[in-house]
């Protein structure tokens, strides 16, 4: 017997009920001495914004240590867990208070893991998020992408932080990388 495949299902839009939680977006809490603020907007194909998708970010801390405790879901007011999540707003804006994180091993760029889910994806997108610094020249994974589709994972600095727009496709797309058994 042949059975027939049926259609995939989407990834999203059903955030709202069990995938947020407080504090959820802040890593740190803003009036931290080191806060910065990571933001940008979601935007389809056609340049419009996503106003339902959900962000999770995975970052090392200053010193470039990934955090590995359990419970980075539970804020504590002052615990840098490395794990955030952010819905966005009907705009397709999301924002992260969090802190510039530090480079992992000797000759890397900082960067900031991002996963996208969206109404629309078969599947989680993810792509990293490169802070301006001088590592850029020499990292083997930035030396890796076409210069042309580079600087769709460097984010902008601005007065209080950074800002980090996602395209999930057409001109300008963000560079999403692609993992074994995802």
């Amino acid at each position: 017997m042949t059975l027939t495949p049926t259609p995939g299902q989407t990834v999203g839009p059903f955030y709202g009920y069990a995938l947020p939680y407080p504090g959820d977006n802040e890593l740190v809490p803003p009036g931290h001495r080191d806060a910065i603020r990571l933001h940008g907007t979601v935007y389809d194909g056609a340049g419009a914004p996503v106003p339902d998708a959900l962000i999770e970010i995975w970052q090392a801390d200053p010193d470039g240590r990934v955090p590995r405790t359990e419970g980075s879901m539970h804020r504590d007011g002052w615990t840098f867990t490395g794990f955030g999540r952010a819905a966005v707003d009907p705009a397709g804006h999301y924002s992260f208070t969090t802190v510039a994180p530090g480079p992992t091993d000797d000759g890397r760029a900082p960067f900031v893991a991002m996963t996208i889910f969206a109404r629309g994806l078969l599947n989680r997108l993810f792509t990293r998020v490169y802070l301006p610094v001088d590592g850029f020249v020499t990292d083997p994974f930035l030396q890796s992408v076409p210069d042309d589709r580079r600087t769709t994972l460097y984010a902008t600095p601005e007065e209080h932080g950074y800002r980090f727009d996602v395209r999930l496709q057409g001109e300008g797309e963000t560079v999403f990388l692609q993992f074994p058994g995802t």
